[in-house]
């Protein structure tokens, strides 16, 4: 009798640890936000501009699997308040049943920008959905370092209370991913904290064991706002690609043309078509860098706030000048991958790269072939020359 009962204790107890991490993120996920409509139009230009991902109302969710997209359902009861009223709750549990087993669900949106003071609520919900559908996402973003204290919730300096914010969230909401927006570029000049918000996220992730997501600016909604060409717009996918992101959001897609988005009543603008061109590229490395493991983020001098000096232990080296992100990768505790990215998204640079003692058959991925080719090499360095904001990456054998 007491074999059976630690038998089933050991049962429920890995029961319980698969519905905590049912769901896995298999690809870097592309998406924005303001959806537009679901339509056959509307989401087969979504599907042919390479997001992986749409927002809809359950309504939308056939039109979102006939293009091959998956979705984030929209719906008022994905509220923490929904759990206190017993109608609303039975509401909630009937939809839940409705949808968890359709082909093109991802996930459950949740709410945008919390404080801290609202992640009880919240990580009941997330509980609840994860209890009833482990195999998708309750998803929340968070604020950007440049929150203040009463919009974060917690107390100190930007560094202090962002951390502190971090560690709330993770603690007591225990999310699947970390997801967050951080908007760099103004009229008049580029914000300081990019980097800096890009490192506390990607500890916090590594931390927790969660991928992260990195929405970036697509649009002027402020009007402090610059809109991004297409070589900065490339400088936040490769510097987030290269800190380990698994996700991609633009703010915004579609929307009035006041909104200055990609997709401006319902008209399509240059930068869409830019972005969908980077999307591709996203989609190409996506299936090696899902394989990697991140294990370091580096910068050349000048460091930028928040940046990370190339440690001298660091398997590769960028020796010389010019500003370059390294992002280190590999499988466990083994580094056997980078990415150099030119954080200059205004001119070209040539970075040296100087590779680990006796590393061998170098190759680059090729984003266009989607291919390993091999690369040629010195002694023991390989010249990289880099577009603006471009990243490009390299895996090296024993």
């Amino acid at each position: 009798m007491r074999c059976a009962l630690i038998l089933l204790c050991f049962i429920s107890l890995m029961a319980s640890a698969h519905a905590q991490n049912a769901w896995k993120l298999d690809h870097i996920m592309i998406t924005f936000w303001c959806p537009p409509p679901a339509t056959d139009e509307a989401l087969s230009a979504v599907a042919a501009e390479n997001y992986t991902m749409t927002w809809t109302p359950e309504d939308g969710l056939d039109v979102a699997a006939r293009h091959g997209l998956r979705a984030m359902l929209q719906n008022g009861l994905l509220n923490p308040a929904t759990l206190d009223d017993p109608a609303k709750k039975a509401d909630l549990d009937a939809l839940i049943k409705r949808v968890k087993k359709h082909p093109a669900l991802e996930a459950y949106y949740i709410l945008d920008e919390p404080s801290a003071g609202a992640f009880p609520a919240l990580g009941r919900l997330v509980a609840y959905l994860r209890e009833r559908d482990p195999a998708h996402l309750a998803y929340i973003n968070l604020f950007p370092t440049y929150a203040n204290n009463q919009q974060l919730g917690t107390e100190g300096d930007t560094v202090t209370a962002y951390r502190e914010h971090l560690r709330q969230y993770v603690e007591v909401v225990k999310p699947g991913l970390i997801s967050y927006d951080h908007y760099h570029f103004f009229k008049s000049g580029d914000g300081e904290q990019y980097f800096l918000n890009l490192s506390m996220i990607r500890q916090a992730a590594l931390d927790a064991g969660v991928p992260f997501l990195n929405i970036i600016q697509a649009d002027t909604i402020h009007d402090s706002w610059r809109l991004p060409t297409a070589d900065e717009m490339r400088f936040l996918i490769y510097t987030t690609l290269a800190y380990g992101g698994r996700g991609i959001s633009y703010f915004t897609y579609w929307g009035p043309a006041a909104y200055n988005g990609l997709y401006q009543d319902g008209k399509r603008m240059p930068l869409a078509l830019d972005v969908a061109a980077l999307n591709g590229e996203i989609r190409a490395f996506s299936p090696e860098l899902m394989k990697l493991d991140s294990m370091g983020a580096y910068h050349t001098d000048p460091l930028p706030l928040g940046g990370e000096a190339m440690p001298a232990d660091c398997p590769v080296q960028i020796v010389g000048s010019g500003e370059f992100v390294l992002g280190v990768f590999g499988v466990g505790a083994e580094a056997t991958a980078f990415m150099v990215v030119n954080r200059n998204y205004s001119d070209s640079q040539v970075a040296r790269v100087k590779l680990p003692a006796g590393a061998r058959g170098v190759q680059e991925y090729d984003r266009a072939s989607r291919a390993w080719r091999g690369y040629a090499q010195g002694s023991d360095t390989i010249t990289v020359q880099l577009r603006p904001g471009d990243g490009r990456l390299f895996r090296w054998s024993k």
